[in-house]
């Protein structure tokens, strides 16, 4: 007959080791996603500017209790210039990645190499010591993108993105509802604020890594 606690003592051992595994898998993820970068050179990558077009009869989804309103149609190509995973808090239901993304100068890894950038609280910072380019035109040519996917293909592409990818996305600029506190988070609707709620959010109906 076998004893009732050593078994109990190998179960929860196992536990522990496919927790541990899992904790390393996922911190090697996290590494990779932030250190994995992809090199171009210098010379502006994106010349062209996001492209937002207003909708006469808005479209809606549900997702896990909360309503997404679609308030534009969006899309844009630029250069990834920071990702940041999230796991925890409300805005993670619904958006796993922040992407702060540059076009025009700020699509330069010239211009780019004297710029300090950073995400965090679900924010995009940048310092300079001296400033490359205007600022304003650091301001106006790049921003702090919420992503949410519109289905699981979308999901698992975000994955492939890294920082200096060129890439291409297109969905909608939405408002998000809970259904049931209120709860709410809204887009930004255009490329000339700062600050809070100058964040875009977005959902994704596609996205590609651009081949130069």
């Amino acid at each position: 007959m076998s004893n009732p606690t050593v078994s109990l003592g190998e179960s929860e051992l196992s536990m522990k080791k496919i927790f541990i595994l899992l904790v390393i898998v996922g911190a090697a993820w996290e590494f990779y996603s932030h250190t994995g970068q992809i090199t171009l050179g210098p010379g502006v990558m994106v010349s062209e500017v996001p492209q937002q077009e207003s909708i006469d009869s808005a479209a809606s989804h549900n997702m896990d209790g909360y309503s997404i309103a679609e308030i534009a149609k969006f899309s844009i190509k630029a250069k990834v210039l920071s990702r940041k995973n999230y796991y925890i808090g409300r805005e993670a239901d619904l958006s796993p990645v922040d992407l702060a993304l540059g076009w025009g100068k700020m699509s330069d890894e010239a211009v780019l190499e004297k710029i300090e950038i950073s995400q965090s609280g679900r924010f995009y910072r940048w310092r300079v010591k001296s400033f490359p380019i205007p600022r304003r035109e650091i301001e106006t040519h790049s921003a702090n993108m919420h992503l949410i996917p519109a289905n699981n293909v979308v999901k698992s592409a975000f994955d492939s993105v890294r920082k200096g990818d060129i890439i291409e996305i297109s969905g909608s600029l939405v408002n998000v509802v809970s259904n049931t506190d209120g709860w709410r988070w809204n887009s930004s609707q255009t490329r000339n604020d700062t600050g809070q709620g100058a964040c875009e959010l977005i959902w994704v109906e596609n996205i590609n890594i651009v081949t130069l």
